[in-house]
């Protein structure tokens, strides 16, 4: 493979700036373009794990004071040599010292060349490579926690036990199908079937914390709904720590949709505060409200916020039951006013309620059933767990696979026929840890990475 270099750090002012070369010719490269100090030796004849203080140089003139950090093959990030010059962190200097590498042998890497190379080089898995990316954008702790999880192998693991029982019945049937007259003896259907079921079962254990797992790292549609004046847009100021939508004690403020991201806990919600759901013959404020019930319906979470200071009403019991069914918390507003409203009419229609006065606070209680709502309580990355979309479907298809076979089982199909459907399923649990995937497959997975990574 040829030698490859990039910015590994921001294209931005900053402290330092990071170029990294990577392949046979790397430490060449940087003996052409860089010059320690103090040291007599050149980068080639460094030790890895060793850094040498010098000059970047075109071989007239001096390009920056850098610090060259060389990585031995197949002790590195790649498990190639690298060579990584961190220069001062201006844009121009970066880009000079990155053309002076191109110039003298190397060339440009693709969008995550150096993941990609350390995934054929056999320094990490596939799963673990798109942790790298899950760890780059984690934007909180919990997934940060996720990334870390998945990078340290929770999720190859889990999967590699189910794959090794699979294999282990393969092995089994195929000796019995593929050598018939060693009198190999057949292998008892009801070890098949104990086999499948228990595979199928962890599976789809994997499967249902899909969701949860997706909410945490990228967050959860949410549309703020109610009648005007209940206080949807006192919450919207509320979580988003700000004045981001007008409060007043006019109906009908809200006519269109606001929106915001914040963080509540381990949770980004992604909200979207509505205009008061009434009927009205303002022709502005009806189009709002026509934006607000399409946002209900297609919000993947609906916080309804309705005021207890008044009576239940035909409109609330309306909007309560446009919520049924739907991931939904009931948010009891103004708690600090005298209590009139009978939520335990339509209380059957959510999935969980909290008081609150969103003009006083009360974040740590919402917080804390929107947790309970979601089940974030309850994720456990270092279970493993699946976190992405390209996961899951492998998943998805090895169960399908595994349940298809279970029926051909249990239909009196033969046991070579099982074996095909079950190598498809193994097939795709393959797919998802690496150990089989496509070059389509692979490049699909590193296309989403940045230059540099």
């Amino acid at each position: 493979m040829s030698t490859i270099a990039a910015i590994s750090t921001p294209r931005a002012l900053g402290g330092i700036s990071v170029i990294r070369i990577s392949g046979e010719e790397a430490l060449a490269v940087a003996d052409k373009i860089f010059t320690p100090i103090s040291a007599k030796e050149k980068p080639s004849q460094m030790a890895g794990y060793t850094c040498a203080y010098g000059k970047v140089s075109d071989g007239n003139n001096d390009i920056d004071e850098a610090v060259l950090t060389v990585f031995r093959a197949p002790r590195s990030y790649t498990g190639e040599d690298v060579a990584e010059i961190s220069c001062h962190g201006g844009i121009f200097v970066t880009e000079q010292v990155l053309r002076l590498a191109l110039k003298n042998g190397a060339v440009p890497a693709e969008a995550g060349e150096f993941t990609k190379r350390a995934f054929l080089n056999g320094k990490i898995n596939l799963t673990q490579a798109e942790a790298v990316m899950d760890t780059i954008s984690a934007g909180g702790r919990a997934e940060l926690r996720c990334a870390a999880a998945l990078r340290d192998g929770a999720l190859f693991r889990r999967i590699k036990s189910v794959s090794d029982s699979i294999v282990t019945l393969l092995g089994s049937l195929a000796a019995w199908v593929d050598y018939p007259e060693d009198d190999i003896p057949a292998v008892d259907e009801t070890e098949i079937e104990k086999v499948l079921t228990a595979t199928i079962a962890e599976l789809g254990e994997m499967l249902k914390g899909y969701d949860n797992g997706r909410i945490i790292r990228e967050g959860i549609d949410t549309a703020i709904v109610g009648k005007p004046n209940v206080g949807k847009s006192t919450l919207m100021n509320l979580l988003s720590g700000c004045e981001r939508s007008i409060v007043t004690e006019i109906a009908g403020t809200t006519r269109d949709i606001v929106e915001e991201s914040v963080r509540l806990g381990d949770v980004v919600l992604c909200l979207s505060d509505t205009a008061g759901i009434r009927d009205t013959e303002d022709v502005v404020e009806n189009q709002g409200v026509k934006l607000a019930k399409k946002k209900l319906e297609t919000a993947q979470l609906v916080l309804a916020v309705f005021d207890t200071g008044e009576a239940l009403t035909d409109e609330d019991i309306s909007l309560a039951e446009s919520c049924t069914g739907k991931l939904s918390l009931a948010i009891l507003n103004k708690s600090d006013l005298e209590q009139r409203f009978d939520f335990e009419k339509i209380s059957h229609c959510f999935g969980a309620s909290v008081s609150i006065s969103a003009k006083s606070g009360g974040l740590g209680e919402l917080e804390k059933v929107l947790g309970k709502l979601l089940k974030t309580e309850e994720f456990s990355p270092e279970a493993g767990v699946l976190t992405n979309e390209r996961q899951r479907r492998c998943a998805e298809r090895a169960k399908v696979s595994f349940e298809q076979a279970l029926d051909a089982l249990h239909c009196g199909a033969t046991l070579d026929a099982v074996t095909i459907i079950i190598d498809d399923g193994e097939n795709a649990l393959l797919e998802l840890t690496g150990e089989r995937a496509s070059e389509a497959v692979v490049d699909e997975v590193f296309s989403h990475f940045c230059v540099g990574k």
